[in-house]
């Protein structure tokens, strides 16, 4: 039995992937932050395809509280599986927003880097001991933070981020190619997801005035649904991705082609 940890699995891509990896055949440790319901929701629709999972609470702008999430992923591995090691990680926890760059604060800037990128760099290595030699790890990136993806004013300080996260992708793909562990990464365009800004505003349900202009915008003619984005991150972990490594795949549907 694989098992994977999605990171940020409460709604949206996270909750996506971990019900696409349990169509596969993996289960699935799944975090949360503040959305509880979204991961009972989560844990059973897994269990609906034939899976097993179990939500931890994981805030990742908050790396001091990695060591005791490590301790409690041995514990669910143990009481659960009967394992001490896990097949998959997917990095998927974040928040997005804009802000021009002349407005953008400092306090805005490192929650930003808090959760984007010092979250899953450390969460990674934190984590990394419990990865299984084999393994996958994929990183969620965006479109937004690939050379030639769009440019919108606003998005300044995150793209920054993913861009980080980009470059952390293949460094990683380096350093864990030995243990024949791949690192991978997915970046989504504009996806129909409850992801939250900074002020707590929920996406799409906020702005749906946005979506028409944003599909048109787009070569296949709307904007990206979280199992668009799922189905991938689920194959990129899967056995039929083995020979794929320290690649960024754009899932956005030609946004902006």
């Amino acid at each position: 039995m694989r098992i994977a940890i999605v990171i940020g699995a409460s709604s949206g891509i996270g909750q996506s992937a971990a019900v696409q990896l349990a169509k596969r055949g993996t289960d699935v440790i799944l975090t949360y932050s503040g959305n509880q319901a979204g991961a009972r929701d989560t844990v059973a629709a897994v269990e609906k395809v034939g899976g097993t999972a179990v939500a931890l609470r994981l805030d990742v702008g908050h790396s001091e509280t990695f060591p005791a999430f490590r301790e409690q992923v041995v514990a669910a591995l143990r009481d659960n599986w009967q394992r001490d090691t896990f097949d998959c990680l997917v990095n998927n926890a974040g928040f997005g927003g804009m802000a021009p760059f002349a407005d953008t604060t400092e306090e805005l800037f490192d929650k930003f880097m808090r959760v984007l990128l010092k979250g899953p760099y450390f969460l990674t290595q934190t984590l990394l001991p419990l990865l299984a030699d084999g393994g996958a790890i994929v990183n969620v990136s965006s479109s937004s933070a690939l050379p030639a993806g769009p440019v919108d004013a606003g998005f300044s300080a995150y793209a920054t981020m993913k861009g980080g996260l980009n470059v952390m992708t293949r460094y990683l793909a380096t350093e864990f190619a030995p243990r024949g562990i791949r690192v991978n990464a997915v970046s989504p365009g504009p996806t129909r997801t409850r992801l939250a800004d900074a002020s707590g505003v929920v996406g799409f349900e906020a702005y749906p005035e946005a979506i028409p202009a944003l599909a048109a915008e787009t070569a296949l003619g709307r904007i990206g649904e979280p199992d668009d984005i799922g189905m991938v991150i689920a194959a990129l972990a899967g056995e039929e991705s083995r020979w794929i490594t320290a690649q960024n795949i754009e899932v956005s549907g030609g946004f902006k082609l």
